[in-house]
């Protein structure tokens, strides 16, 4: 077995990080399933990009982490804290029928929370199967893969 056969895990404790994300056309969307769904939301940390975490404080009563809005750089700052292993898992109501100025970082957003293997609802219905699994509320070992080897490689080029 190579190493990049390896995983490693990290322990989410029974209080998870959600990042809760939407587009201007998805805003309305994803606060109704908040709302629907504040009573399992509000004993975790939210983390929100910029007007989304404002509205999502004001409909829950609860404080949300509040990040730049996605187009100033919000979406990245999501996508690092996912990378510090801070965020377990997105919930990201976008828009697919409207081009947006930062496409390219929801891209990069979406790559990011695939390699490193966390839980993302794209829409209500994904969004409603996370919320509802009964891993919500408790512990879980995550596994996504060691990536020494591929850092040991880039280390060996430079």
């Amino acid at each position: 077995m190579t190493k990049e056969d390896m995983h490693t895990y990290q322990p989410l404790q029974v209080r998870k990080n959600i990042a809760l994300v939407a587009h201007d056309n998805k805003k309305k969307d994803l606060i109704e399933w908040a709302e629907y769904n504040k009573a399992i939301l509000q004993p975790h940390q939210i983390f929100a990009t910029g007007t989304t975490g404002k509205l999502l404080e004001q409909a829950l009563s609860i404080p949300v982490v509040k990040l730049l809005s996605g187009p100033l750089g919000g979406d990245q700052q999501i996508g690092s804290k996912i990378a510090e292993g801070v965020v377990d898992f997105l919930i990201f109501f976008w828009d697919p029928l409207e081009q947006h100025p930062h496409d390219p970082d929801v891209k990069a957003l979406l790559r990011i929370a695939v390699l490193w293997n966390i839980p993302i609802a794209c829409n209500r219905t994904s969004a409603d199967f996370i919320i509802s699994s009964s891993l919500i509320n408790q512990p879980y070992n995550r596994q996504y893969p060691d990536y020494s080897g591929y850092l040991s490689r880039e280390l060996m080029k430079a």
